[in-house]
């Protein structure tokens, strides 16, 4: 699609692209013509006999006869050939702060152009975004937007990262492959805001592709996985371990749901888990939950629960540790491990000040890991 062709498009979805302002959409309700779905091959299946195919991105290796989809309900068997529907069919667009991913040690205070598709390949009953997560795409409104026009989206907006994020990027692994593949060249980022779902051969060509990944933790039991996520627990802490022995930068976050995964020995175990697999210094946030989606009974998470679950994390040595979803809390600012000075202080998804010269803390020297320019 021609540029001027995508911004005519994009403004009959309803995103609203000023000159000054950042791309701005969240999520489009309206139904979408099957016709208008994608039908680019996806990648990492095998042809079985009797035109059968057998997915192997997810740990779920759906295995799907002719005219069937997948479990995240964007791939489907056609004739023999798994295709993927939701190539370069964006429901969700926006320009936002890189916290609000959140990553905290990732380019401070920048922008990162933040899209998704339809679909995920878990079904978390606490889900914020399962208008478009838990959707068929034929379910929502989608804009043609080519890899390399969300490169030219970024630049135009001066956001140095693109983001994968608001459902489960694993699902349009081809489409963001692609897009990082030919925004990497122009000097842009490209980080990934995932549940970690993914088998080890296609999350290796992933890591090789892109800057940084946040996993969404959820628990750590499978008990939790099996009854909340519908999903297991055991590949995502394998992706983790993945992840952290990668060149690219990992963040993790847990949302801290009253209840069910806030137990103080199954947070220590977790801590001490991390710390051994991903390393000390990779930052954890302890998230607070609201109610939503199919868990509107529960409370918000108590600060005081979100407060203790940081104080184990850092008692089991784990040095960059904070808490979200509560704007002024101290424990969003980032401290230097060796002086306790604060380096990066932060309200909500603003940054207020930036103490670091080449990556160390401007009053001591100490090096803070993480990718600041």
């Amino acid at each position: 699609m021609k540029r001027r062709n995508f911004f005519k498009t994009a403004a009959g979805a309803g995103l609203v692209l000023g000159t000054n302002a950042a791309p701005a959409l969240t999520h489009l309700h309206a139904f979408s013509d099957r016709s208008r779905l994608s039908s680019v091959e996806a990648r990492h299946y095998v042809k079985l006999p009797d035109r059968e195919i057998e997915c192997r991105l997810c740990p779920r290796n759906c295995r799907l006869g002719d005219k069937e989809r997948g479990y995240c309900g964007v791939r489907e068997n056609v004739g023999g050939v798994y295709r993927t529907l939701v190539y370069a069919k964006v429901c969700s667009l926006n320009n936002d702060p890189i916290e609000k991913k959140p990553f905290f040690h990732f380019l401070p205070g920048t922008a990162a152009l933040s899209l998704a598709t339809a679909g995920c390949n878990v079904n978390c009953k606490f889900c914020q975004n399962w208008e478009i997560s838990q959707v068929r795409p034929e379910q929502v409104r989608n804009i043609d937007l080519p890899p390399r026009s969300v490169a030219d989206l970024a630049l135009r907006y001066q956001s140095p990262s693109i983001a994968y994020t608001y459902s489960e990027p694993i699902v349009f692994f081809e489409y963001m492959m692609d897009t990082a593949a030919v925004s990497r060249p122009r000097g842009l980022r490209n980080v990934v805001v995932t549940g970690g779902y993914i088998n080890p051969d296609p999350l290796a060509e992933l890591v090789r592709a892109v800057d940084a990944v946040k996993v969404d933790l959820k628990g750590f039991t499978e008990k939790f996985y099996a009854e909340y996520v519908r999903g297991r627990l055991e590949p995502v802490l394998e992706a983790i371990k993945l992840i952290a022995r990668s060149r690219t930068w990992l963040e993790i976050v847990y949302l801290v749901i009253p209840g069910l995964n806030d137990d103080r020995d199954e947070i220590r175990r977790m801590s001490r888990w991390l710390v051994r697999e991903a390393g000390p210094d990779v930052p954890l946030h302890f998230s607070r939950f609201h109610p939503m989606y199919l868990m509107k009974n529960l409370p918000s998470t108590p600060l005081s629960t979100l407060e203790s679950a940081r104080s184990i994390a850092l008692s089991e040595g784990l040095r960059y540790v904070y808490i979200g979803n509560v704007p002024g809390h101290e424990a969003e600012n980032t401290l230097c491990p060796a002086c306790g000075r604060t380096v990066i202080r932060r309200i909500g998804f603003q940054v207020k000040s930036i103490e670091l010269q080449s990556g160390r803390c401007r009053f001591c020297q100490n090096p803070i890991p993480g990718v600041w320019a």
